[in-house]
């Protein structure tokens, strides 16, 4: 731990710019100051991290822990077409806590931030005697009037994902299943374990992706798949008053790696409802569906659905049956009921 409050801030203030560019001022004073370029919308968006529900120390490497804080903000910046520009992270740090876990935790999250061109420009901490908290506000950007909304899908459009889903969750499950280091992992052999790792302990916010889709105008309606595609794809039919059918064999889903698959892991579970894969999922027009390109900077982009009329959710099996798809992602109050 720092032994004092300035300490932790000279100490940021080392490893983040003060000035430069947008930014008027940065941390050290009572707020920062940044410019708004003309012709251009503000988007603002906050994620909390708490340890015990977001992350598990025994599992989570605090560079990573850093790296997904970050991460579920630009996702959430990506969502709507934008472009991150700058930070707020504040921190309710537990008292057990070492300073070498801070150092790696920035380490991870001011990584991400130089990558994707994002200024960390202030935010608060604290010491508290529970677990930690994270709470990451990001402030970005887009053209006045191309935002992209979950509103915007009408009757007959095509519904594409990004990325192969279930991914993250099926890294979860290794993780909390090695009994283990997961430092352990990062050097295996195996490509399918280390990749489901990777996506679950580092993801990548699709930021270019959902700039893509609004400056082509080729999507209709937007979001990130945070909670898993069961419960994102009814926030994005439930905003556009519209329903939807997906279709199991054109879900793209994890490759399990041969270890696990005597344990009857369903891999259809983990793609509808496993959750932090931080991909898009995106309707588009039919007229426009063939401007989709297979990849987009080496990210598979998948049909895998319709939008229809009424407000259903189905999922059509290999087998041509139907049945309603319910939402079965995650739900912060559906996990504190009972």
């Amino acid at each position: 731990m720092f032994g004092t409050e300035t300490e932790f801030v000279h100490w940021l203030q080392r490893r983040v710019p003060v000035r430069g560019g947008s930014l008027k001022l940065g941390i050290g004073d009572d707020a920062a100051l940044v410019a708004v370029a003309p012709g251009q919308e503000l988007i603002l968006t906050a994620d909390l991290s708490i340890e015990g529900v977001h992350f598990l120390r025994r599992v989570h490497p605090a560079h990573a822990v850093g790296h997904r804080a970050l991460a579920r903000s630009l996702s959430d910046i990506a969502a709507m077409a934008g472009t991150p520009r700058f930070a707020l992270v504040s921190l309710a740090i537990s008292r057990r806590t070492p300073r070498p876990w801070i150092e790696e935790f920035y380490a991870g999250l001011l990584a991400l931030a130089k990558r994707f061109g994002v200024a960390v420009i202030g935010g608060d901490t604290a010491v508290v005697p529970a677990g930690t908290m994270i709470d990451v506000i990001v402030a970005g950007e887009v053209p006045r009037g191309r935002a992209l909304c979950r509103s915007g899908a009408q009757p007959g459009d095509l519904l594409f994902v990004s990325g192969r889903l279930g991914l993250s969750a099926l890294g979860l499950q290794l993780l909390k299943s090695s009994g283990a280091s997961p430092t352990r992992y990062v050097p295996v052999s195996r490509r399918q374990t280390a990749e489901a790792l990777q996506a679950h302990l580092y993801p990548e916010p699709q930021c270019a992706l959902g700039r893509f889709l609004s400056e082509n105008r080729l999507a209709s309606a937007l979001i990130d798949l945070s909670d898993g595609l069961s419960t994102d794809l009814g926030h994005l039919c439930e905003a556009s008053g519209v329903g939807a059918c997906v279709w199991e064999n054109l879900i793209p889903r994890p490759e399990v790696p041969a270890a696990r698959e005597s344990r009857g892991v369903d891999t259809l579970d983990l793609a509808l409802h496993g959750g932090e894969d931080y991909q898009l999922l995106f309707s588009v027009p039919p007229r426009k569906a063939s401007q989709i390109p297979r990849r987009f900077r080496r990210v598979a982009l998948q049909r895998i659905g319709e939008i229809h009329r009424s407000r259903e959710l189905l999922l059509v099996r290999s087998n041509g049956k139907q049945s309603l798809l319910r939402p079965g992602g995650y739900d912060h109050f559906q996990k504190v009921k009972g």
